[in-house]
């Protein structure tokens, strides 16, 4: 008999739920709940059933946001064997990737099966963050079975941002010695991770894609390049290992603009290092200051629906602004880490913002760490585009 590790109780769906996970979505909302789920606490794992009593899949009861459940799977019973095959699929999945980094997404969430549960690896130093607390015993059940497969030299537990914010809890060693900075290697770029107190547990491993994409460019030598929002500069970095004389690195927050200017510069190029709201300082940059290649990579700015139509205002006037300062025949990259916000409606903005003159160039997708498995999934959005002039 194969080995439990959770205790489930039944819970009977509405019509709407069971259309929900009949789908493969991993969110039950709690709008689709019934009044019976109100007694049910947080963090009870549920065995779930339809009108007719036919057990459909199996779930976490979730109390915070709008989540009411976290669906795990259809039908197959969650035992210490799925939880193990769930984790080779996904190393399974990143094997071609490693042969060109050692900074890795192991597990993405609900993409990889797993909702809730991240786990980033830096050069054999694990990364765990759990996104909710119903979810952080599976967190680190799932990083404990990854160490006995990868052997990891450390593993560190760290909230997402809303939740450190809550609870005011650091980063836990949960095995090991952490080192405070790890270097991954990405083909030839050498990055730096602030472990211990980075964002996005550390690095922005999502961009890899990006960054490898301006590292090949074959024509950014002598040019120059406004990286906006920049954190700790490895798109900079990357830039400057494809050629680029000068770089202008813009960032609100001064620990991760001090960190790159230690760590992500080759010595080559000309790094400004500017402290700045990037929306602000943008409106003030004189016309006379070409770049040849501008990125912007703003933050997520929009956590719930309606808070759509005011992040695509941001974005409107963020594009708007950088094309005074675009180099005849430059490029501008275009990002968007919102969820709410539509690859298509994303896409379609950009496009009419930056007018006819501007031609896509590349439309980039993630990465096999990275797989997006439902809608919301979807996150990362990277377009280029290149003056036609």
């Amino acid at each position: 008999m194969k080995s439990r590790k959770f205790q489930f109780q039944r819970y009977q769906l509405t019509k709407q739920a069971a259309a929900v996970v009949r789908s493969g979505h991993p969110w039950i909302f709690k709008s689709h709940l019934s009044t019976a789920a109100d007694v049910i606490p947080a963090g009870q794992w549920l065995g779930l059933v339809d009108s007719e009593n036919r057990n459909i899949g199996f779930g976490l009861r979730e109390s915070q946001g709008a989540i009411g459940i976290r669906v795990f799977s259809q039908k197959e019973e969650p035992t210490r064997e799925f939880w193990a095959a769930r984790l080779d699929r996904a190393i399974q999945r990143r094997d071609q990737l490693l042969k060109y980094t050692d900074g890795f997404r192991l597990l993405h969430g609900e993409n990889d099966g797993v909702p809730g549960v991240v786990i980033d690896v830096y050069r054999g130093n694990a990364m765990l963050q759990t996104y909710s607390p119903t979810v952080d015993s599976l967190g680190r059940y799932m990083t404990q079975l990854a160490r006995q497969r990868l052997g990891f030299s450390s593993i560190v537990w760290r909230l997402p941002a809303k939740r450190r914010r809550e609870t005011e809890k650091e980063a836990q060693i949960l095995f090991g010695y952490a080192p405070e900075i790890a270097n991954i290697r990405e083909g030839g770029l050498k990055i730096a991770v602030p472990i211990l107190s980075g964002q996005k547990g550390g690095a922005f491993l999502d961009l890899r894609n990006l960054r490898k994409w301006i590292s090949l460019r074959k024509d950014l030598g002598g040019k120059r390049v406004l990286n906006l929002f920049s954190y700790t500069g490895t798109l900079g970095l990357a830039a400057e290992t494809a050629g680029a004389r000068e770089i202008w690195n813009v960032d609100r927050a001064k620990p991760a603009l001090e960190f790159g200017r230690v760590h992500h510069s080759l010595g080559k190029a000309k790094v400004q290092v500017i402290e700045a709201d990037v929306f602000r300082w943008i409106r003030s940059l004189n016309v006379d200051e070409k770049f040849d290649l501008i990125i912007v990579d703003p933050p997520q700015m929009a956590s719930a629906i309606e808070q759509v139509p005011k992040a695509l205002a941001m974005y409107k006037t963020l594009y708007h602004e950088v094309l005074k300062n675009l180099s005849p025949g430059g490029r501008i990259v275009a990002a968007c880490c919102t969820s709410r916000i539509k690859r298509e409606q994303f896409e379609d903005l950009v496009q009419r913002v930056l007018g006819r003159d501007m031609k896509l160039e590349a439309n980039l997708k993630a990465e096999d760490d990275h797989p997006v498995g439902f809608p919301e999934g979807d996150y990362l959005k990277i377009v280029a585009y290149r003056a036609r002039s």
